[in-house]
């Protein structure tokens, strides 16, 4: 079974949100997008201490992921997981975040997010199954050209 250092490379270079899923109290799923990043073994997002995924997670920890772009060639990884929430992690990961998907603290996105980072806490992915596919071979002569400074890294 793959585990998700199989496929660090994917992690550390695609800067495109998980979508993470899990259950909802009604017993229905609920899938949202939360930027992540990958360090040792576990994937990790942050979000404020009061949104309902916190809620969900912390009754259910069984929840499922898949990180893949929207443009071909569809690539990607996906999975099922327990989640963890670490109440004192919350400003760390929110740095990393913002680190990696904006470039820097210095724009009014992270500074608002910043402002109340206090509030923020981590949701910590230990992946139990790992799927991955790559279907750039199968669309090689389908797919749109892609641009030069678009790098294509699949699993």
């Amino acid at each position: 079974m793959p585990k998700l250092s199989d496929f660090e490379e994917f992690l550390e270079n695609r800067r495109i949100p998980i979508r993470l899923a899990c259950k909802t109290e009604s017993g229905w799923p609920l899938v949202l997008s939360l930027w992540f990043i990958y360090r040792d073994g576990s994937l990790y997002c942050a979000t404020r201490k009061n949104a309902r995924i916190v809620d969900y997670l912390l009754k259910n920890s069984d929840c499922a992921f898949e990180i893949a772009a929207d443009q071909p060639p569809y690539c990607g990884i996906r999975g099922q997981a327990r989640a963890s929430i670490d109440q004192q992690r919350g400003v760390e990961i929110l740095e990393l975040l913002l680190d990696r998907y904006l470039g820097s603290r210095n724009n009014s996105l992270a500074e608002k997010l910043l402002e109340k980072s206090v509030d923020e806490v981590a949701i910590r992915l230990d992946p139990v199954n790992i799927f991955s596919w790559d279907f750039s071979k199968r669309m090689e002569d389908a797919s749109p050209k892609m641009d030069l400074l678009d790098i294509r890294v699949c699993p």
